[in-house]
């Protein structure tokens, strides 16, 4: 197996694919980790640490040139080997592509993937790192790049069906993601789901947010995972809105230790990118699914947690002929919309659990990883 990972700067990507590589060591798979930036710098010793892309760029490409050899001489030797690099890199001002198309013609790596990363995350790690030359906009705009070059070389190199896109999540010790993602590499016979869930509007209801999770745990328990929430920045708008109203110029986020400010008007001004990156990237995660499965929970005032998010992704994934299954918390039945394009519709996540087993959608082999059974 050969996996080109690649994501815009500001990432924890490194510890990351550590993680997963330390997985499928315990589960029996010898894996390989090719930094290509480190490679690069080894290749360069008088190139102090950040300083690489101050070199003229023809010295620029033959360094990643020649490491790329010492990469593809290594995937001769291994059976799994995992390369990180980059899609996209900016050089005084110009935008161009990391990578050389004849290597990675001969590397022909079975799977490309691309991780992304809430953008208040990235701008708290390049700003404690000294990277304070950037705006929130521009982070957004590479992250679109990295994504859109790395699933362009996917499709020249190996062609339809082997580009992702993955979150290391939210938690500092990559909980549930790096096990996803060692399953996306190494158990490639473990379906894969979108999971679909209300998001925004039931932020208030801490019963409703208890449901949600013991739903997610569980389908992760079962499947390769494509989980929305990996990547939630929707609630930055909100208070951008509430800094600006109050005349604060500044909005502070992020857990106690990680703490990052940003300009009000910089988030504002995102917020547009926000949402139509979260619309195209949902789409994106259904895609490169199996199926979809969606909680719709009951909300205090009886009403179905039904939302406009939801029901779209419900449809797009119908539309592009997936196993749509809905788990149907509500007492009210569900409308025909649901019910005329569902594969299935279930009461409880239990008894979608017990379906998935029965008819042979779990793989009755332990799955490994964090859930295995």
């Amino acid at each position: 197996m050969r996996a080109v990972i690649t994501g815009q700067v500001g990432l924890d990507k490194k510890r990351f694919l550590q993680r997963v590589a330390d997985i499928a060591r315990e589960q029996g798979f010898d894996s390989t980790i090719c930094n290509i930036g480190d490679m690069m710098y080894q290749e360069a010793p008088d190139v102090g640490k950040g300083r690489i892309l101050d070199l003229p760029l023809s010295r620029l490409n033959g360094l990643r040139r020649s490491v790329f050899k010492d990469v593809l001489r290594l995937a001769e030797r291994r059976s799994h080997l995992l390369v990180n690099t980059h899609a996209t890199f900016r050089w005084r001002h110009g935008l161009f592509y990391a990578f050389d198309p004849d290597q990675m013609q001969q590397l022909s790596a079975d799977v490309y993937i691309c991780i992304v990363d809430n953008i208040d995350r990235v701008h708290w790690r390049l700003t404690r790192d000294g990277h304070v030359d950037h705006s929130l906009k521009d982070l957004m705009v590479w992250r679109e790049e990295e994504v859109l070059a790395t699933e362009l070389l996917s499709q020249i190199v190996k062609g339809h069906g082997c580009f992702y896109i993955m979150s290391p999540g939210m938690h500092p010790d990559f909980t549930d993601t790096a096990d996803a993602l060692f399953r996306l590499l190494f158990r490639p016979e473990i379906r894969k789901a979108y999971l679909s869930f209300p998001m925004t509007h039931v932020m208030d209801s801490p019963d409703i947010l208890s449901e949600i999770e013991a739903f997610r745990r569980e389908m992760k328990r079962c499947f390769t995972c494509f989980d929305p929430g990996d990547v939630e920045e929707k609630y930055l708008e909100p208070m951008a809105i509430a800094a600006a109203q109050a005349g604060h110029r500044t909005v502070t986020v992020g857990p106690p230790g990680e703490e990052t400010q940003m300009e009000t008007a910089e988030l504002l001004a995102i917020i547009p990118d926000i949402d139509g990156q979260i619309y195209v990237r949902d789409f994106k995660l259904i895609d490169q699914s199996d199926m979809i499965i969606s909680l719709i929970p009951e909300l205090p005032t009886g009403k179905p947690g039904l939302s406009s998010g939801v029901e779209r992704e419900l449809q797009h994934a119908h539309e592009a002929a997936k196993d749509v299954f809905v788990i149907w918390r509500c007492a009210a039945a569900p409308s025909p919309f649901i019910t005329e394009t569902a594969t299935r519709v279930f009461r409880t996540p239990a008894e979608a659990s017990q379906y998935f087993h029965d008819k042979g959608y779990v793989p009755s082999t332990p799955t490994g990883g964090l859930f295995s059974e």
